[in-house]
């Protein structure tokens, strides 16, 4: 394993960016990625991502001869290729080639800091310092690999604000009836029925039982009278939470909040979407509905908290890491917190 550090002008405490490297994170979509090299930003850290023979790797984005971003290069069939002098990076990141020295044996020092990488629900995850004795588990998705269910990767978007905000928006229910009442929700149904968060080894799970409607309050398709909606909650530390709304009959829709802090100060959001119906529209027309939908925080198919997060950019101004990370390891069992963030103590 590679012994980092932040890296330099990191909005993170030290301990906390440690803590949050040793976790999985989104850093882009699978289809995004191919032989080219392709810049991602993930914790402050610039990373180069590129595909070879299948395979993605995950790297500092700096050539260890000279210091030049390879998102600056190209790639060729073996590796992608630094475009100052021309050193090439193939799989796992090992130099493979320079050209000023044909013939002599390429030093370990010349390849590429890599970092661990996984592939699961359309897209590529990334641990920036995994631990050996205690290693991270990838999030889990709800129906995404079952018979029947048709999946859909919206593109990413940026958010001005922290992770832990933006995944706050997305568990919480209590803004429907002030935030999207012009879509689904009623401004005169305010309260919030009881619900009991179960802790898991990852995080937490509940069950949110209302009469709020998943249908567009004008769409000729609504729920049978007195119909109690079932949206199931899963929150996988740090910042990863999927969303099942069950609908009436045997409909589900599963949505999955991806954030990847970029900083302490700005997100990138990714959202992968399994549904069992609608399967007749194109995935490609699907996705771009969907994008749509979870910008906006439509709720027949998108993120019911987007609009939230998203209509309040700079939300994680004066470093709401700090706070986030506090407050969440204040709980008295925390959700497993004091487990996977070690050591964060209560702000006072």
């Amino acid at each position: 394993m590679n012994n980092i550090t932040p890296p330099a002008h990191c909005t993170f405490e030290p301990d906390d960016w440690l803590r949050l490297a040793r976790q999985w994170h989104p850093v882009a979509r699978s289809c995004d990625i191919a032989g080219a090299p392709t810049k991602a930003v993930l914790l402050d850290e610039q990373l180069v991502l590129y595909r070879l023979q299948g395979k993605v790797v995950a790297a500092r984005d700096v050539c260890p001869h000279r210091g030049v971003p390879l998102t600056l290069g190209f790639h060729d069939e073996e590796g992608i290729v630094c475009p100052y002098h021309g050193l090439r990076f193939g799989a796992d990141g090992r130099c493979n080639r320079i050209p000023s020295s044909p013939d002599q044996p390429i030093p370990a020092k010349l390849n590429l800091i890599s970092y661990a990488v996984e592939e699961r629900f359309g897209l590529i995850w990334v641990c920036l310092a995994p631990d050996a004795d205690q290693p991270a588990l990838l999030p889990t998705m709800p129906h995404w690999d079952d018979a029947g269910f048709q999946q859909i990767n919206c593109p990413g978007f940026d958010v001005n604000g922290f992770a832990g905000r933006q995944v706050e928006g997305f568990l919480d229910v209590a803004h429907f009836a002030w935030v999207h009442t012009e879509t689904f929700a009623d401004p005169n149904n305010q309260v919030v029925p009881a619900y009991n968060p179960v802790e898991t080894e990852t995080g937490f799970a509940v069950d949110y039982w209302s009469s709020v409607s998943n249908f567009a309050a004008d769409s000729p398709q609504q729920a049978p009278e007195g119909f109690s909606w079932l949206r199931h909650f899963e929150m996988h530390l740090p910042f990863t939470a999927t969303l099942t709304i069950h609908f009436p009959g045997e409909s589900h829709l599963v949505i999955m909040n991806a954030a990847l802090p970029v900083s302490a100060r700005k997100t990138r959001m990714f959202a992968p979407i399994a549904r069992n119906f609608d399967l007749h529209i194109p995935v490609r027309r699907g996705a771009r509905l969907q994008s749509a939908r979870v910008r906006g925080g439509s709720p027949d198919g998108g993120n019911p908290a987007a609009g939230a997060f998203a209509a309040r950019p700079g939300s994680g101004s004066a470093y709401s890491g700090r706070s986030q990370l506090n407050y969440l390891s204040s709980r008295p069992k925390a959700h497993g917190l004091r487990r996977i963030f070690p050591g964060v103590r209560r702000q006072r």
